[in-house]
């Protein structure tokens, strides 16, 4: 089964409030996005977010530049339905975040909570790493979140990499500097407890 196909059938058989990532408030998220001080016209790109409430509450906040990006249509669709009219104003993308989805030197913040951690191998890691600094504009910025070294081991199935806030921020390769970093222990809908690593990284 490719990743798409896994993804579509995931987001087919649960709704977005029964995954094991789901947060009604993407909490930590917006507390590290917050610190990078954007205007509300900034480039904001969710990746990932298909069916996150991440887009929700950036509306909220006022920001009018909004991608989300997620590999499932039918991610993308829940979310779509959840914000009914709202939805008009964010921009909707399927597709592989390690591909040339966007225009170059496009992005002002680009996040990412829990894509990382499935690309398992270098050559996925260095092609997603390589959209990143194609893509965000010099002096803006990353928050990028993966599974703690103390998180799981699988999720959804597949194999992740587990990353301490120090080895996340390297990841990201010299072209980003750490302004910030977090650790969360997010509990499941089913109650399960998860470890979490967040960095907050500029574009030098």
């Amino acid at each position: 089964m490719s990743d798409k196909s896994h993804w579509e059938s995931v987001y087919r058989r649960k709704g977005s409030a029964e995954v094991s990532w789901y947060q009604p408030h993407l909490k930590q998220s917006l507390l590290l996005i917050s610190e990078a001080e954007l205007p509300t016209t900034a480039a904001i790109v969710d990746v990932g977010g298909g069916a996150s409430t991440l887009v929700d509450d950036l509306l909220v906040q006022g920001f009018t530049d909004l991608t989300v990006i997620d590999l499932a249509a039918s991610a993308l669709v829940q979310s779509q339905e959840r914000l009914g009219a709202r939805a008009k104003g964010v921009r909707w993308l399927a597709g592989d975040a390690t591909t040339e989805l966007l225009a170059s030197v496009s992005v002002d913040l680009w996040h990412d909570r829990a894509v990382f951690h499935f690309l398992t191998s270098d050559a996925q890691r260095s092609a997603y790493v390589e959209q990143v600094e194609r893509c965000v504009r010099p002096g803006k910025f990353v928050v990028l979140s993966t599974f703690a070294p103390d998180g799981p081991e699988r999720c959804s199935g597949l194999p992740v990499a587990r990353y301490s806030p120090e080895a996340l921020a390297g990841a990201l390769g010299p072209a980003f500097v750490k302004l910030a970093e977090a650790r969360e222990h997010h509990t499941s809908p089913l109650g399960a407890v998860q470890s979490f690593s967040y960095v907050l990284c500029r574009r030098r």
